[in-house]
């Protein structure tokens, strides 16, 4: 999931509000990520980054969540970038990606391998989601690798992504 949407709402609590929220969300097509409630002096807190679909506009979605019998509301709906693909990317040889389950050190361990093998990137993205019970996250590098050192670069960073469990793959650009 790429999410587009960062949606805040502070209000009174009640019974069932998050039952409202939640189904207000569903009925206009989003897509639920990275969603929290919490209660923060006597005052219901409900956060969520999600997914809307084309037909819904950030103010559409404000609209719909206001409609909602909620008392002493705030509400923010805001659109947040969602991670750049890497199609390309000037100066660059190679556009690589690795995927997996998400761990700590995992940009700095890969990145590691680019200094020994003096290569030098040029962009990088990096993205999680919610998928099933785990949260995947994906780090795409745009790279500029010496060309007699490209075979040893990629095998090597291929090694540490499956000793991470990671997917890695590869474009020659």
């Amino acid at each position: 999931m790429n999410a587009n949407a960062r949606i805040m709402i502070s209000c009174d609590d009640r019974v069932g509000l998050i039952s409202d929220i939640t189904g207000r969300l569903f009925d206009i097509g989003a897509n639920l990520g990275t969603t929290s409630f919490t209660m923060k002096d006597a005052k219901a807190i409900f956060e969520t980054d999600c997914e809307l679909p084309e037909s819904c506009s950030i103010a559409e979605c404000k609209s719909a969540v206001s409609e909602l019998p909620m008392t002493n509301a705030d509400i923010v709906v805001e659109q947040i970038a969602a991670a750049p693909e890497l199609t390309t990317a000037p100066g660059a040889t190679h556009l690589i990606e690795c995927s997996g389950i998400d761990q700590p050190g995992l940009i700095a361990r890969l990145s590691e391998i680019f200094i020994e093998y003096n290569a030098n990137i040029v962009r990088m993205a990096a993205s999680a989601t919610d998928e099933k019970d785990a949260r995947i996250y994906t780090t795409r590098f745009a790279v500029e690798i010496p060309a007699e050192r490209a075979a040893n670069c990629l095998a090597t960073l291929a090694n540490t992504a499956g000793s991470m469990r990671l997917v890695f793959k590869f474009d020659e650009l």
